[in-house]
This record gives C-alpha cells, structure tokens and sequence, in this order.
C-alpha cells in the first residue's frame, strides 16, 4: 500500500431510542427523541428535540452487545467473538443503507424503520439468540440480551453546538482527560514531559493566541472533502470536532510519586511502519474473521498479526523491533489526510469500502515506554497478555472506555479526548495512549476484553484484586498540514470522531527481556 509521509508546511447513562417512532412534522421538520451522547443531561433522561432530518440524523445507534455479556466460557468464546464481528458488519451494511437513502428517509420517515432499523432488528435478534444458545452449552443461559437488539438513529452532538466555529476550547480542555481513573495513569513516568517536548516554549505558547478567533473560523470547509463542512463523503469528520489548542487549558494531572513508587523506564524501538503493514482486522476482538475492524491498522512489532495469527505464529513471527526478545505486536488506526488523494485501499475492505478514504500517514514519531505506578513495584505481565485501550465504538457507547489523547507538541500539558488538535505553526499531532497497568493476576484476556485489567486509581493503586504491571504508553506523532483535514479511521457509523481512537497490543516479550523491563522499572532506570 503506498503511503506518504507528510512534510511541514455505559447504556446507563445514555437513552437508546429502541425503534425510529418518527413524526413528520411542520416544514419537513422530523420530531425524535434522540440522546447525543452519554453524560449529557442531569437527569440522564434523554432531551425530547426536533431535528431536520435531512442534516441532523448521522448515523445509527445499536447498543454494544459485547460489553454487556456476562463471563462467556472459554469454550464458547470463538463463537461469540465471531458472532459479534458478524454484527458489527450488520450495522456497517445498516449504515451504508441508511446514508444511501438519507434524503428519501427525510421525506418517508416510515422508511427509516421499514428499510433500515426494521431488518437490522431481526438480524441482530437472530445473531443474540446464537450468542446466548452458544453460552448455554457451557452455562446458564444470558439474560436480558434481546432488549438489545434495537438501533435508533441518533444525530451528531456537534452539529447542535450552535454558533459555528469550534465551540469552547476552555471547557473541552478541561475535561479532557480528567475524571476517569484514565487520568492518574497518563502522567506516570518522572521524564515523560520532558521525552514529548514540552517545557520550554510553553509559557511563550500560551500567551499565544490574538489572533485564534480569526484562526478558529478558518478551514471549516477547506482541506475536506464532501458535502455541508463534512470530510469522508460526508461520513466525518466535522469542523465542530476540531479546536485550536492554544484555546485549551492545560489539564494533565499527575499522581503524587509515594515511597516506594517504581520509577523506571524501558523504551522499545519498533520503528514507525516504515514498512506498510496494514490490514483491517483485529485479531483481539475479532479472532479469525477478516476485516474484523472495518477499518485499517497500523502495525509496528510482530509482522505475523492478522485475523488468524496463533499465540504460536506471533511468538515466531518476524518483529520490527530493535530488540528482537520485543516480538509483541503494537497496532492502532490509521491517520489520513482528506486531501481528495485515494489510498491504494480505497476499493478495499477496511477502507474505501468502509468509508475510510484519505491519505494514510506514516507517523513522524512513534515511543513505546513501559513504565511504573507511583505507589510501589510492578511484576511481570504474563505472555500474551492481551490489552485494548480506548473503545472504536466511544461516539455510539458514550465514553465509559474511552481514553483518546490528542495534543500538539509543545503543548502535551492540554489534552484533548473528544476534538482532534488545531496545532500552530512549528507543532505537530500527537495521539497518545497510556494503557491499563493493573492486572487480575490471572487471565490473559476476557470475555469482553477488558476485564482482566484496570486503570489504576486515583490515588495510583491497583483495584482489589489485581496487581501493578509495566504500563504501556504510547506516543504517536504526526507531521500533518495545519487545520482540519485529517482523521483516523473508524467504524462507518461512528463517523471519525476523535474519541473513538484505541490502542492495542498482546505482550509477546521473551522472558529474560521482560525480566529486564521489570527490574529497570523497579530499580528506577532508563533501560532500552
């Protein structure tokens, strides 16, 4: 696949609306109860609204099945892993009908169910029904899964903003990255600051900004492609989901460092894929079922990771890291330019295909640094330990799991978890993710992925139950033209937005390495 490097120049809180009960009203106007997005509301019952249903519907809303289901036993996990990808896809098609028809839809609001929500439905009610006959061959039967099957369709909390421009960067700012037990994990590792260049100009950096007004205002239609400000043929990103960072104060916290605290550091050398592997699966969440993601990867480490890969064909796979004892495999979504350039994947699963379309960008930047908690020693994660942080699916799921970071160099002490960055000149893109660094001591994966690990809390101590091990955390860096106009990819119906960014990664370090990762933490030294 050809690339370009560019050079500078939970259910809970959110309402599903279980069926498109929608009301033509007056002037074309379509009444629907729709709940943007969780935490919005006091009560936590959704606003009634009335959109104009020919530029406010996005995208369709299905409850995520997957995080739901109790412990699903080992023997049935393939099964069920392959019937949730089975109805993600369900949803892609879903979309992809419902984008096809938007216009007839806002004038038949019938058609919406008829045609889209309807079929969907008995889809997914077929799909949970195998799920749960899957359990019950090795366990009591789940309950409550059928009232999952509804999708609503759901409009885009951005385009109710109000007022143009990118909205408030102050209030953003401040909460991004913050409130979550996310939050005391993202700053560990006493030299990080300084690794992803900030201090030095900052204070010259935050007085900046005369003139941001008039930058805000800027590149709302220019640098993306597509219809009414939208890049991806209308699929995302908006110019509402981007801010100017300067406008965003700085809101990264950092736990205390108590006696004790594993200090250390040890920093992987991968490489930046430079050598273009991609593919769209996720052989994590989706085991054996191709273009399990619906949208493409980023691949540094382990070259043997697709869809099918074995614990046994990563431990002998190829590594692109410097150390080869480092044969775990690190992957995330692809960044793309909307710049009008198609990608070698544009008629391809996982892009074109799935909406995904731009130019993909190899990073400029890319560390790995395992590093320590900030109350007491770390042990060794066990081989093929298996962790996704953030959640793809955070525009639709509301943002319980979420844990996207976007910043800019120069300005890491303001990070942005639901806008992509407006960098100054001189500034780059940075993605970051700081992974789970809690373990149950136990499993190397859960029915549900997440599970068997935790965020430390805020005072920077496991949960009960689990142990402290190395945390990963990752920085990615991009040399990407100034103003909207890129995005990562994303499930179709999740339309690009920034939250929806994730982090995977299987541990795969041979023992005597990650015996030298530990004992580098715990002894407070800068190991590589």
């Amino acid at each position: 696949m050809g690339r370009t490097s560019r050079k500078r120049s939970t259910l809970a809180n959110r309402a599903i609306v279980a069926s498109a009960a929608l009301i033509l009203g007056g002037g074309g106007l379509i009444a629907v109860n729709v709940y943007a997005s969780a935490g919005e509301g006091a009560s936590g019952s959704p606003p009634d609204r009335t959109w104009n249903m020919g530029t406010q519907m996005s995208t369709i809303d299905c409850p995520d099945v997957g995080n739901e289901l109790p412990d699903v036993p080992a023997e049935a996990r393939w099964e069920v892993d392959r019937e949730l990808a089975a109805m993600d896809t369900q949803i892609t098609d879903a979309y992809q009908q419902f984008a096809d028809r938007k216009d007839e839809i806002s004038r038949d609001p019938n058609l919406a169910e008829n045609a889209v929500l309807g079929p969907l439905k008995a889809k997914r009610t077929a799909s949970i029904d195998r799920i749960a006959t899957a359990v019950e061959r090795n366990a009591d039967r789940p309950q409550g899964l059928d009232g999952l099957a509804p999708c609503s369709l759901r409009a885009d909390d951005n385009n109710n903003q109000g007022g143009g421009g990118y909205g408030s960067g102050d209030s953003q700012g401040q909460d991004a990255g913050q409130g979550d037990d996310q939050g005391a994990d993202q700053g560990q590792g006493g030299d990080q600051g300084a690794d992803q260049g900030q201090g030095g100009d900052q204070g010259a950096d935050q007085g900046q900004g005369g003139d941001q007004g008039a930058d805000q205002g800027q590149g709302q239609d220019g640098g993306q492609d597509g219809d009414d400000g939208q890049g991806q043929q209308g699929n995302g990103p908006e110019a509402s989901d981007f801010v100017d960072i300067q406008s965003v104060q700085p809101n990264v916290d950092r736990p205390r460092q108590r006696r004790g605290a594993s200090r250390g550091t040890f920093t992987t050398d991968c490489g930046r894929n430079e050598n273009g592997k991609f593919n769209p699966d996720n052989v994590i969440v989706a085991p054996g079922v191709s273009n399990g993601a619906h949208h493409m990867h980023d691949y540094v480490g382990n070259q043997a990771n697709d869809a099918f890969a074995s614990d046994d064909d990563l431990a002998n796979g190829d590594t692109s890291c410097r150390n080869q004892g480092d044969r775990s495999t690190y992957y995330w979504p692809v960044l793309r330019l909307q710049n009008g350039t198609a990608e070698n994947d544009a008629d391809a699963d996982g892009g074109g295909k799935d909406q995904n379309v731009g130019e993909i960008q190899t990073p400029s930047q890319v560390t790995l640094k395992f590093v320590g908690n900030p109350t007491g020693k770390v042990t060794a994660m066990p081989r093929f330990l298996r962790i996704i942080t953030g959640d793809a699916k955070a525009f639709t799921n509301g943002d319980a799991n979420a844990n996207a970071s976007w910043s800019c160099t120069g300005f890491e002490n303001r990070q942005l978890k639901d806008k992509y960055p407006i960098c100054p000149d001189g500034s780059q893109v940075v993605r970051s993710f700081a992974f789970q660094s809690c373990w149950d001591g136990q499993n190397t994966d859960s029915a549900n992925h997440r599970t068997h690990v935790a965020f430390a809390q805020d005072n920077g101590r496991c949960p009960n139950g689990f142990r402290a091990i190395p945390q990963l955390v990752q920085r990615i860096v991009y040399d990407v033209p100034p103003g909207p106009g890129f995005a990562v990819d994303s499930f179709p119906e999740q339309l690009h937005k920034p939250v929806t960014d994730h982090g995977d990664f299987i541990n795969v370090f041979d023992a005597k390495l990650m015996k030298k990762v530990v004992s580098c933490i715990n002894g407070g030294r800068k190991c590589r």
